[in-house]
């Protein structure tokens, strides 16, 4: 991933002057306190930076403008102490453009029943603060999560520590920059897409290099550069006999060097964290890139096949939401099925680019053949993803929207060895079932490019989908067809009504 300033979330606090100085030092103590637990319970990619306490406004507004211009803040929470008059947040919440956690809280976790008088409850009204703050941004249409406990909670640390990796994403696709190498694949419906509409949308910039262009720079590669590359090589993978320099396939992992230094040089001066490829126009490339693609993804950067630049947008969000959880994140495709009664379950693969990242083995780096792109035999990694809990989703245009379809599934070993497979894999049982989940996914036009993920889950992709008005359905363990068809058509006539007939 590429070194980059800690991002901030700021915490901001709502109150009034008419409680006197004395109790609005306490605010802001408290406040403080609060922001002091929550950086120490919550695993948090973040920083959260403390702001005055709020109590006008004129000061409100401010602070909304300074965090739209501020860009190492990536989002806001937002807690009313006291009773903080809704009014005086119109103007600040309608300016703002950062997303919104409203954090519904109090000081302490347990009341002092004993000793509660008055100056403890004009303390101590954020059950009330509150519900003023939650209608005035109901009543304004704002996008927000809302999150209710006390920060010592192990449910509300997580839960806004997952709203914080959204909020990266959401950051990440602000200034993304994707490069495509060639168009996508001749005929295919679903890999096309309205890119004047994802700019909009996520605000991430997509256009197109000729394969050529590329070609020029991975010619321009040194030689010691891909010798110390292929060291590197055969330092971390199990290199297949013919590949290493005594083989008679070293040529084939010297392009397979070759190629990936100079997709390297060309994504990085660019400034680009993202990129598709096409099996189709190939130019001057003397192999499909398989092995450059994996490294590359295992790296953060976003991938899409065929051209697929929606998958490759959405993988790196996930990458960026995903960065220092275990697990993993990969571009994916459901390829074929497993369909004994009872034991039905989905080998995801793809021609050569699936991300080491799904697993903690050792990738054994082979060349094979491959039947399609008129080129001579590409290098790839070669494994199969661990098991455990994990996620597909898939990102389509349906003309008037952006569907974010997400998947709950179940990653397994393979029922048997998969000697003659010459890629990497991952098998999965999606949930509820896979008919049902099929079904589900067919019915919600998803795109058979996905983005497979152990490192995110659900709630962090729903709160992306929230942060950046795309709408989103969830095919999980309660998922029955008939419910997710009228899911279907309610968010159907929702999100045509949301933005305006």
């Amino acid at each position: 991933m590429t070194s980059t300033p800690v991002p901030q979330v700021w915490f901001l606090t709502g109150s009034q002057g008419l409680y006197g100085p004395e109790t609005l030092d306490q605010v802001a103590s408290q406040s403080q306190g609060i922001v002091t637990r929550l950086v120490e319970l919550a695993d948090l990619p973040v920083d959260v930076v403390w702001k005055p306490v709020l109590l006008d406004a004129a000061s409100i507004h401010r602070q909304m403008l300074e965090a739209n211009s501020d860009p190492s803040c990536v989002g806001i929470i937002a807690w009313m102490h006291t009773f903080s008059p809704a009014k005086m947040w119109i103007a600040g919440l309608d300016a703002l453009q950062k997303p919104l956690l409203h954090l519904h809280t109090q000081a302490g976790m347990a009341l002092p029943w004993s000793t509660i008088d008055m100056d403890f409850m004009n303390l101590n009204q954020a059950a009330h603060g509150d519900r003023e703050f939650g209608y005035i941004q109901s009543r304004l249409g704002v996008l927000r999560k809302t999150v209710a406990g006390h920060v010592e909670s192990p449910v509300v640390a997580e839960r806004i520590s997952q709203w914080t990796r959204a909020a990266l994403g959401r950051h990440e696709l602000r200034h993304l920059r994707l490069a495509r190498f060639g168009d996508n694949m001749r005929d295919v419906a679903v890999t096309e897409g309205d890119k004047v509409e994802a700019q909009l949308r996520f605000g991430v910039s997509v256009n197109t290099y000729g394969v050529n262009d590329l070609v020029a720079v991975v010619d321009e590669v040194a030689e010691h550069e891909v010798d110390k590359l292929v060291t590197e090589y055969a330092d971390t993978y199990r290199v297949a006999p013919e590949l290493l320099p005594t083989g008679d396939r070293h040529a084939s992992l010297r392009d397979g060097a070759r190629i990936e230094l100079g997709m390297r040089a060309f994504l990085s001066d660019g400034g680009f964290h993202a990129f598709t490829t096409n099996f189709e126009d190939l130019g001057g490339l003397r192999q499909l890139p398989g092995l450059a693609v994996q490294r590359l993804m295992a790296d953060g950067y976003g991938f899409g096949g065929e051209g697929d630049w929606k998958t490759s947008v959405l993988l790196r969000a996930t990458k960026v939401m995903g960065a220092g959880l275990p697990g993993g994140t990969s571009f994916m495709e459901d390829y074929t099925y497993h369909l004994v009664p009872g034991e039905e379950k989905i080998l995801g693969a793809h021609m050569l680019e699936v991300c080491p990242t799904i697993t903690t083995q050792q990738p054994s780096l082979e060349v094979h053949p491959l039947s399609i792109g008129g080129r001579e035999d590409p290098v790839r990694l070669r494994f199969t993803a661990d098991p455990g809990p994990a996620v597909v989703a898939g990102l389509s245009d349906l003309g008037d929207r952006f569907r974010l379809t997400v998947n709950e599934i179940d990653v397994v070993e393979p029922d048997e060895a998969l000697p003659r497979l010459p890629v990497a894999c991952a098998v999965w049982e999606p949930r509820p079932s896979l008919s049902t989940s099929a079904e589900a996914w067919l019915m919600a036009g998803a795109p058979h490019h996905t983005v497979l993920s152990k490192a995110v889950g659900v709630e962090v992709l729903a709160d992306f989908a929230e942060m950046t008005g795309t709408e989103i359905v969830i095919i999980d363990a309660e998922t029955t067809t008939r419910s997710f068809q009228r899911e279907l058509r309610w968010s159907a006539a929702y999100h045509r009504l949301a933005e305006g007939l």
